[in-house]
This record gives C-alpha cells, sequence and structure tokens, in this order.
C-alpha cells in the first residue's frame, strides 16, 4: 500500500482547537465489525463492556517540554523537548533562524541554560545547567507542548486537559489522547461494574506528529519510542483471556506496547524501545479492541487503526464522522474499534 491510500479530506473547523467542557462528554462513534455506525456519547463505554474485559492504560504523563529562549548569538529559539536522556540531559527538536552547532549554549530563563553536545539524526542532544533535575526545570519554565494542528498558545486550562486523570509516569511529549475522555467518576462506575484495568507505559514523542517523506510505506522508519509493560499487566492480560474476556487497548499507545511486548513471541514482561510501525497485514497478539480518537490524513496512526479494523471499514467509518461533524485529533472525539477477523 502506499501512504496515498491513507488520505481524507478534512474540513478545518472540524479539528477541535479546545476538549469538550467535560471529559466524558465527547462523542463516541462505534464501529461495529458488520460496518454499522453508531453515533454515541463517550459514557455509553459503560454499556460496551463488561466484567470479563480488561481495559488497559497507558499512565504516561505530559511534561512541559516547550523551552522559548535565545542563542548565544542572540537569535531566538524554540526547543522542543523530544526525551530526558539522563537527569540533566535531553533530545530535543530546535527551531531557529539557524541551527545551533555543537558547543553553542541555549539561554531560557537568568539561572537555566543548555549546551548543545551533539546531532542524532534530526534531534539535538543538550545538556542543561544548573545541576538540579530536567524535570524540574521544564516543570518551572516549560510550556505544554500542544500538538502544532492547535492553533491556540497553552492556557491554563490546558494544563489539566492535556493530560489524563491517572498519568502518574513523567516523560511524554504527546498525549496519549484516547484516554484523555476519562474523569475521575467514569473510572469509578467502570470499576464498581467489576470491569479491570491495567497499566503500561509508552512516553509519547513528538516524532508521533512527523510527517512520512514518502509514499512508499516501507521507507518509513518510525520514530523510536520507550516502553514498560508490567508483570502485573501480563498476568491481568492472561486471567481476562482466561475467563472469556477481551483486552481493551486504551488508545494506539497502549497497543504499541503490548504488541510490541508482543512482537518476539508470547507477552513479555518488561522496558525496551520501541519503533513498530503497524500497516495492513499486521498480525495482532494482544489486542481485541481499540479505543481511539480520529488520526490525521496519511500519519501512521491511520495506518494503524486500518491495519487493526480493516482499511475500507475505516475509510467509511470516518467518511461518517466528517458527515456527521465529529471533532477530530487530540481534543476531539473518540471511536471504539473491534480487531480485524
Amino acid at each position: 500500500m502506499k501512504l496515498s491510500d491513507f488520505d481524507y479530506r478534512l474540513p478545518p473547523e472540524l479539528v477541535a482547537q479546545h476538549p469538550a467542557p467535560e471529559r466524558a462528554a465527547s462523542r463516541l462513534l462505534r464501529v461495529e465489525p458488520t460496518g454499522e455506525f453508531r453515533d454515541l456519547v463517550f459514557r455509553d463505554l459503560l454499556e460496551l463492556v463488561d466484567a470479563k474485559d480488561l481495559l488497559v492504560f497507558n499512565d504516561t504523563r505530559v511534561i512541559k517540554a516547550r523551552l522559548r529562549g535565545r542563542k548565544d548569538s542572540g537569535g531566538e529559539v524554540e526547543v522542543l523537548v523530544e526525551r530526558v536522556t539522563a537527569a540533566h540531559e535531553a533530545l530535543a527538536q530546535i527551531r531557529a533562524s539557524k541551527s545551533p552547532k555543537i558547543g553553542r549554549r541555549l539561554f531560557f530563563a537568568p539561572d537555566v541554560s543548555a549546551e548543545v553536545t551533539g546531532r542524532r539524526g534530526e534531534f539535538f542532544e543538550l545538556r542543561f545547567e544548573p545541576d538540579r533535575p530536567l524535570l524540574d526545570i521544564l516543570a518551572e519554565h516549560g510550556e505544554v507542548p500542544l500538538p502544532p494542528y492547535i492553533t491556540h498558545a497553552p492556557e491554563s486550562d490546558d494544563e489539566s486537559r492535556y493530560q489524563t486523570v491517572y498519568a502518574s509516569v513523567p516523560g511524554a511529549v504527546a498525549a496519549p489522547t484516547a484516554g484523555l475522555h476519562f474523569d475521575g467518576a467514569m473510572l469509578a462506575e467502570l470499576e464498581a461494574k467489576g470491569v479491570a484495568s491495567a497499566r503500561v507505559t509508552l512516553h509519547v514523542g513528538a516524532g508521533t506528529f512527523q510527517p512520512l517523506r514518502s509514499d512508499d510505506l516501507s521507507s518509513h522508519v518510525m520514530h523510536e519510542e520507550w516502553y514498560c509493560v508490567p508483570e502485573e499487566t501480563v498476568g491481568a492480560i492472561a486471567a481476562a483471556r482466561a475467563r472469556g474476556g477481551r483486552v481493551v487497548a486504551v488508545g494506539t499507545t497502549t497497543l504499541r506496547a503490548l504488541e510490541s511486548a508482543a512482537s518476539a513471541g508470547p507477552l513479555q514482561a518488561g522496558a525496551a524501545e520501541t519503533r513498530l510501525f503497524i500497516v495492513p497485514g499486521f498480525r495482532f497478539q494482544v489486542v481485541d479492541r481499540l479505543l481511539t480518537n480520529f488520526h490525521l490524513p496519511k500519519s501512521t496512526l491511520l495506518m494503524l487503526v486500518s491495519a487493526f479494523s480493516g482499511t475500507e471499514l475505516i475509510r467509511e467509518a470516518y467518511a461518517h464522522a466528517v458527515a456527521n461533524r465529529y471533532r477530530f485529533f487530540s481534543y476531539g472525539d473518540a471511536m471504539l474499534l473491534d480487531r480485524l477477523a
């Protein structure tokens, strides 16, 4: 298949610029395997899962990864931390009129600076000063790294709404957006119903927004992301299988973590890096259902959901969503999919 096979027309006004007033008030498109589409609200998910099922969440926490400052030459610079690699070091994208060379310094506050120490492809290696944890520096001086298609500057509301209510492990520079629809009350209702849950961690990188540069999908190399699947989650999945339940991944990042951990055989607990690129023809080993938002045209995530539920069904579902004025992308609405039989 080619990149052009995953294109669709999206009216610009359907790109959600702000979250719904309430998390669980978003819309939910139920895509039945039969091809039927049901227009629901997100809270209806409570009726679409049962006590045998297992919901798996990505508990990564978005960090304030965007820094604005100046180069030692005086020019303005914008840094987007891709990942924190050590207590005082990071890989980052840098936007400036002229790329800084190795050895140059960047200044973000009177007491905060970074030295460019190397390059890794499109990313810059940075070492920060002063001698305090980089996560603390980002929390004090950084901005919420809203996606490029959200056009407003980060507001106070974005600090809480571009974050899941269960986020606990800092390290992501983009939110696992399917989880943004859950509020505390809905999680409590799911638990009261007896629906089991488990966690994985996958630190979503800024590379998730990078466009593919070739129509030949075989030439694409995914950005690398760190993930961890706990032993407890492996056990919870085995227990769900034993009772005849379904494994429901909350978001494509959760799915990528689980399928990466099963790429060499049975699902394995542990932490690793993944470049897993899922396209139609991929054989899923773990996930039975996928809760996900609507993804960008020609994106790797649109390819992933097409692999999961079938290219033609996804094409029809997206056409239905556009025609019925669903809200798209990070702050948009959700859809519930079943794995292609």
